[in-house]
């Protein structure tokens, strides 16, 4: 019987497998081009991709905060522009709030933008004057006003006067540093530390009224919408939301500008809202324990705490006396998910702080609206509870007694 040595068998496995269809490797174990089972659909749409996770994990359904919550973080009402004079524009109605607050716990919903001039007043006639148990109403600058002779006095009186119809603070958006300019819609952008609204931080200080400021926005919005930017489903449902290039400043440059601000009104309260940075727990650290005036909110943020979990337990168990629960809730906002006013997005935000379950969704929505992504739960003590649900948002807004 003739032997084959090893050389000739390699040689013929190699001709046998040419023979059978070309392969990249004869050894590597990929089956012949030909029988390969190719996918019967390959042009799939991104956005029509909705992975179900086969994950054995626990689920905890919480449908009532442990503890009574303020919710520091809401839209109920906005400014209608359309007219010289502001007016209020209404995104919920009482009779639609209550009902879902009664359900969730939620003792307090905070109105941020409860806007200047009429529409403020408007605002707080609406929904705090009939509830001052339920509703609380931020004012905002004025900035229709800027281009005024003595606008920042004026600025500063309206605050004053903002206090005196029953406004409980002051609300910034991203508009100062990334929208509002020199001629208000045109020429350079107004930094978020420009000596003309030193007398506005002043005022609000001096009728303790706790200034939430909203500074940038996440990393992924300032570079390039590409295939490496991991929100890039996000900004391309969002393109104005992107400032990469033209004359924005930098991330950095934006909070660093805020922290000047934050450094020279020592007697002035600021609560950061979304955290500040969410993505960088250890640059917000350094901020807390450099700014005694300084504190955090979270609203729609739980997406980047909740995937860094070991990270954010650290940050609450350290800051607990300096955290507000904040959801940025905006009645009918269906464009942002992660935002929807009603049961779902408080369910979400309840197990995410009282759970200790893995990877969830952190928005009521098919797909991950700011990232594919997932989230864990924090699991956190009822003493941290019962101070992020509640505590220390009253205590800044003299609510205690």
């Amino acid at each position: 019987m003739k032997t084959t040595s090893r050389r000739q068998l390699l040689k013929n496995l190699g001709g046998a497998a040419a023979g059978l269809g070309a392969t990249r490797h004869v050894f590597g174990g990929t089956a012949p081009l030909r029988n390969r089972q190719e996918p019967k659909d390959c042009a799939l749409a991104l956005e029509d991709y909705e992975p179900k996770s086969m994950l054995h994990v626990t689920e905890t359904k919480v449908e009532r905060a442990r503890y009574p919550v303020i919710d520091f973080h809401t839209h109920l009402s906005g400014v209608d522009r359309s007219s010289d004079e502001p007016k209020m524009k209404l995104n919920a109605t009482r009779g639609q709030v209550i009902p879902a607050m009664d359900r969730r716990n939620v003792r307090i919903m905070v109105n941020l933008t409860g806007g200047y001039g009429a529409a403020l007043d408007e605002s707080v006639r609406y929904w705090q004057d009939p509830h001052p148990d339920r509703f609380v109403v931020f004012t905002e600058p004025w900035y229709a006003r800027f281009l005024e002779p003595g606008y920042p006095k004026l600025q500063a009186d309206e605050i004053e006067r903002a206090r005196r119809v029953g406004a409980k603070g002051l609300k910034l958006t991203k508009a100062l540093g990334l929208y509002l300019r020199e001629q208000i819609t045109s020429g350079p952008l107004v930094p978020v530390d420009d000596r003309r609204f030193d007398p506005m931080w002043e005022a609000a200080g001096a009728q303790k009224m706790p200034v939430a400021i909203h500074t940038s926005d996440p990393e992924a919005f300032f570079l390039e919408t590409n295939r490496y930017n991991e929100r890039y489903e996000e900004l391309s449902a969002h393109p104005n939301w992107s400032f990469n290039g033209r004359d924005f400043p930098s991330n950095r440059e934006l909070h660093e500008a805020r922290n000047r601000v934050v450094g020279r009104h020592p007697n002035t309260q600021f609560v950061l809202l979304h955290v500040g940075d969410s993505e960088n727990l250890v640059w917000v650290s350094e901020w807390l324990d450099r700014y005694p005036n300084m504190s955090v909110e979270f609203g729609a943020r739980i997406g980047e705490l909740g995937r860094q979990p070991r990270a954010s337990i650290k940050f609450f168990d350290k800051y607990q006396d300096r955290i507000l629960f904040g959801t940025d809730a905006v009645p009918e906002g269906f464009e942002t998910p992660q935002q929807v006013f009603g049961d779902d997005l408080y369910r979400i935000y309840y197990r995410f702080l009282e759970t200790e379950d893995e990877y969830f969704d952190y928005a009521p929505a098919k797909v991950p609206p700011q990232g594919r992504w997932k989230i864990y739960g924090l699991g956190l003590s009822n003493q941290i509870l019962r101070k992020v649900y509640s505590g220390n948002a009253a205590r800044l807004l003299g609510l205690e007694s």
